[in-house]
């Protein structure tokens, strides 16, 4: 069943890359308490993702956190490795945190999942944006497969 506008967020671990290696983090450390701007990609270092998608929310990250957000976070189904090169490739810096959902457990929870074996990918995260507050889903934005509109940080920016 896929999370809707209303949802409280289940609670699932994540990885972080920092200085001293991966740390799991709990989403409930992520949203609790705060208004979240999340985004998903299909894969760190992908065509739209690498050229749009997360350079949309760095270059937007100061007008959305303006609207009273706490935290942008991009998430894929990646390890924290690959999710630190990627954020150091595109210098997004403390502006956006890059969450790993290696094993796919909270795309899978939300029900935001795909299979993109026919691209040799495996198992992702459809790509989306959504806005949290305190844990609960307040806009979903879910991509048609292979569009990139409705989860682009200008139009999460006009739903703040």
């Amino acid at each position: 069943m896929t999370i809707k506008v209303g949802d409280k967020l289940p609670t699932v671990q994540l990885t972080q890359a920092t200085a001293e290696g991966p740390k799991p983090v709990s989403s409930d450390d992520i949203f609790k308490g705060k208004k979240v701007a999340l985004f998903a990609v299909p894969g760190a270092f992908t065509p739209t993702c690498s050229a749009k998608h997360l350079p949309g929310y760095k270059e937007l990250s100061a007008e959305i956190k303006g609207k009273g957000v706490d935290t942008i976070a991009c998430l894929s189904v990646n390890d924290a490795f690959v999710m630190k090169a990627w954020g150091e490739s595109q210098n997004v810096g403390e502006d956006i945190v890059m969450l790993a959902d290696g094993n796919g457990a909270f795309t899978l929870a939300v029900g935001l999942g795909m299979d993109g074996s026919k691209f040799g990918m495996g198992a992702r995260s459809q790509r989306y944006s959504m806005i949290v507050d305190d844990g609960v889903v307040k806009e979903l934005n879910v991509e048609a497969a292979g569009e990139f509109k409705v989860s682009a940080a200008d139009y999460l920016l006009a739903q703040l």
